[in-house]
């Protein structure tokens, strides 16, 4: 899945409650960060504040390239790609840059504001640079208003995804055409945060896969409890980083996942481990862990092992065992996982996965874990990835 940060737009929501149509985006940035915990956002409101949303609730069929485009009826959606980025002479680079939108009411607002909106727009963006054992992190929010934040595909038209200039852009050529290009950037600051950018362009290596069951990925069995879910497992990335005065080209390989749903956990769901893991014999490998109270794992834990030309091996939460090998405590208390042994004995694969390094803790309007690894296999096995850890410091 990626569920993956749905959790972060909970800062808009604090926006629509706090925002009035004078207060400025950095005001509601850090109104933003005083939001509870990500999987809260996530988890279906008892007070029914979802009512009048899209549900992910039955399969569907997908069209492409038009859901590469906006959901706007359903109240959570992100872009998110993350990558393993190589200089020419070995220097490594980590990337995550995310996009996320989340609607504030099912229907449009009553003012007659050009800033008026029911959607509002959260962007992460980090680097790790592996060589200086270091991540620099950065996050955006906006409203969906006067040019702000938005998203758009039109038919015969390019896909654009932005939050002022952190966007994501399809290729002139066509819809949704490809190369997409990724644009972010984090300014310095006295305490030593250099000024960062990317500029990075994306294309497929294999056919994009529909994740769970035909797209539609369940979370649980409440209603809603699931998202529609697909991903580019394996895309080819080329451009450029600039970290302080360092220019560096480089290319990598990236993963894109794309996901809309509305309030897909349960009350009784704590967090997630998801893992997306770039085999060098060319196979790709999703899985998450759903966490619950009281230390159990959720049934509807799943996977999907991508083969070289694409095609798909379906894992259900008795395919895989995910075990940690080694933790790692932030200077802010709270401790992960840093290291894991990740079986699948029917696919015949024993990993091991390691963080590049052990701090690539975002501290945003909440603190998660996310950053590159390495793969190791027990057998000849090796690859590389990226993990998300959310729930452990909420």
């Amino acid at each position: 899945m990626r569920l993956s940060i749905l959790g972060v737009l909970l800062p808009a929501l604090v926006l629509a409650a706090c925002a009035t149509d004078r207060q400025t985006p950095t005001e509601a940035s850090e109104n933003g960060r005083r939001a509870p915990s990500a999987v809260a956002s996530l988890t279906a409101p008892v007070d029914g504040s979802d009512a009048g949303y899209a549900r992910a609730d039955e399969v569907v069929e997908l069209s492409f390239p038009m859901d590469h485009g906006p959901h706007p009826d359903f109240q959570t959606e992100w872009w998110y790609l993350t990558a393993n980025l190589e200089t020419t002479d070995g220097r490594r680079y980590g990337l995550q840059w995310t996009i996320f939108r989340r609607a504030l009411r099912p229907s449009q607002p009553f003012r007659d504001s050009s800033w008026a909106t029911r959607q509002v727009y959260l962007g992460h963006f980090a680097i790790t640079d592996v060589e200086r054992g270091r991540q620099h992190s950065f996050e955006r929010l906006a409203r969906g208003a006067v040019g702000l934040a938005g998203s758009e595909l039109e038919a015969g038209g390019p896909l654009r995804v932005w939050l002022e200039d952190w966007s994501l852009t399809s290729s002139e050529k066509g819809t949704a055409s490809f190369p997409w290009t990724l644009r972010a950037n984090g300014l310095g600051d006295s305490g030593g945060e250099p000024t960062i950018s990317a500029e990075i362009d994306v294309r497929p290596s294999k056919p994009l896969v529909l994740q769970g069951d035909r797209g539609l990925s369940r979370k649980n069995s409440m209603a809603g409890g699931a998202s529609y879910y697909y991903s580019f497992t394996r895309l080819a990335a080329r451009g450029v980083l600039r970290i302080g005065d360092r220019h560096e080209s480089v290319t990598g390989t990236a993963w894109l996942d794309r996901e809309w749903s509305t309030s897909v956990l349960a009350p009784d769901q704590t967090g997630w481990d998801w893992f997306s893991l770039q085999l060098d014999d060319g196979r790709d490998l999703m899985v998450y862990r759903l966490r619950l109270e009281g230390g159990g794992i959720d049934q509807a834990s799943s996977g999907a092992l991508v083969g070289p030309s694409g095609e798909k091996t379906p894992l259900a939460v008795d395919d895989f065992t995910l075990g940690v090998l080694e933790r790692w405590t932030s200077p802010k208390g709270t401790t992960y996982p840093i290291a894991w042994r990740l079986q699948l004995p029917k696919q015949g694969l024993d990993l091991e996965i390691r963080a590049v390094v052990a701090d690539q803790e975002l501290d945003v309007a909440f603190r998660y874990w996310e950053g590159a690894v390495d793969v190791t296999g027990i057998g000849s096995e090796s690859g590389r990835g990226y993990v998300e850890l959310v729930g452990y410091g909420d």
